[in-house]
This record gives structure tokens, C-alpha cells and sequence, in this order.
């Protein structure tokens, strides 16, 4: 094993975890006031309405995906009765539905900052950067959906490469030797996906954790009236 091979798949990996999680422990607790999406819906709100939607829908749908694709080795879904071959286009199928939203919406998103002055002027160098690694995670996740799997006569089966070193680092034994089989693509998403994550606590993104599930239990709001409704019109 190189030294190459253990910066990519060994050191930077643990780095962008650890990152991820110190890096939001840091944040909340020196300053949660920036804890936020930073909304800018009140200063251009035209493709707003159906960019962040389908950006948002599609990401999650993408994320969902890629946990399923990645923590489920092929020996389970085989073990109950999934074929590979059905697994395999059923993915690239619904991943190929779920890119297509997400860079919809993405396109939107990022044409909207663009074009529109007010918007371009809240954004700062962290949301540059993140747009920049969002835009190479999507434009090559989309490229291995349709040009690997959905296009190709044999689809490549990254739960056997990809998949396997991506489990082994849980259980701090990497098998580095897997993920160096796998196409020049597949590495090259793997990597820029841990940039992103080490980058993500920093991010306006962290607004993703903050679902307000207090909403779900909360009692009602009564409201009434603070003059009974018999009271004449001032004229």
C-alpha cells in the first residue's frame, strides 16, 4: 500500500468525520445564532418556489440511495430473494430520476444567485464552495447513473468495491485494495463526497438538522377575537 493510498482512503475519510463532528459541536456551541439556511425567500422568491423544492426532494431521495447502496452488501438483498441484476437497474433507474430532480433544481438554485443582485450579495465564500463541490458530486453522480449504469450494456456494481471499503471504515479496518479496483469516476466522487462532508459543518447547510419536530407534540393555539364580533365599525 502506498502512502498515496492511505492519504486518500484512510486519512482523509477519518479527517472529513472527524471534521463533520467536531466541526458541528464547534458551531452550535459558539455560535448558533448563524445556525441557519440564511433564507433569501423575501429577496427573489420567482425560482425559489420549484428550484428548492426539487433540489431538495432529490437530495434526499439521492442520500437515501447512496445508504441503502453502501451499508447493504449484495449478500443481504440476495438473501431475500433480490437479484442483483433487478437491484442494480432498479437503483440506476430511481437514481437516475432522483440526479435528474437534484440537478434540475440545483441549475435553478444556482441560476438564481446568479442573475439576481440582491441574492448574489448575501452569498458568501463558504456557500461558493460548497456550490462548487455540490456541483462536482452531482454532475459525476449523475454521469456513473447514466453513463455507467443506465446507458452501458453492463452496468458496474460498485457494491463489491465502493461499497466494501466504505463499510470497512466503520469497523477501522479499511480495505483500501477494493475501492483502488473501481473506475476513476467512483474514486473521484468518493473523494470529493468527503470534502463535502468536512466542509458541510461550516456551511449554511447545517439548517438540514434543525427539523422542528417540537411542532409534531405541541398543544394547539387557540385564538380569539380581542373585541367581541357586535362591535360597530369606527367610522
Amino acid at each position: 500500500m502506498s502512502s498515496g493510498d492511505v492519504l486518500l482512503w484512510i486519512i482523509i475519510p477519518y479527517a472529513a468525520v472527524t471534521a463533520f463532528a467536531v466541526g458541528h459541536w464547534w458551531r452550535y456551541r459558539t455560535d448558533q445564532f448563524s445556525w441557519t439556511s440564511r433564507s433569501t425567500q423575501l429577496l427573489d422568491r420567482r425560482v425559489l418556489g420549484w428550484a428548492s423544492p426539487a433540489f431538495h426532494y432529490g437530495a434526499l431521495a439521492a442520500v437515501g440511495g447512496h445508504v441503502i447502496g453502501l451499508c447493504i452488501p449484495p449478500s443481504v438483498t440476495e438473501a431475500v430473494g433480490i437479484s442483483e441484476s433487478f437491484y442494480r437497474w432498479f437503483a440506476a433507474i430511481a437514481g437516475g430520476v432522483a440526479g435528474a430532480v437534484t440537478l434540475i433544481g440545483f441549475v435553478g438554485l444556482v441560476y438564481r444567485r446568479a442573475t439576481s443582485d440582491r441574492v448574489r450579495r448575501s452569498t458568501t465564500r463558504m456557500d461558493i464552495a460548497t456550490y462548487f463541490l455540490l456541483t462536482v458530486l452531482i454532475v459525476l453522480g449523475c454521469w456513473m447513473t447514466f453513463g455507467y449504469n443506465l446507458i452501458t450494456k453492463s452496468p458496474y456494481n460498485y457494491r463489491d468495491t465502493v461499497g466494501e471499503w466504505w463499510r470497512s471504515l466503520f469497523y477501522l479496518h479499511p480495505h483500501v485494495d477494493a475501492v483502488k479496483d473501481a473506475p476513476v469516476i467512483y474514486q473521484l466522487h468518493a473523494i470529493i463526497a468527503w470534502a463535502f462532508w468536512a466542509f458541510f459543518p461550516f456551511s449554511r447547510l447545517v439548517h438540514a438538522w434543525s427539523i422542528p419536530l417540537q411542532y409534531v407534540g405541541r398543544p394547539y393555539i387557540l385564538y380569539r377575537r380581542r373585541y367581541g364580533s357586535s362591535r360597530a365599525p369606527i367610522r
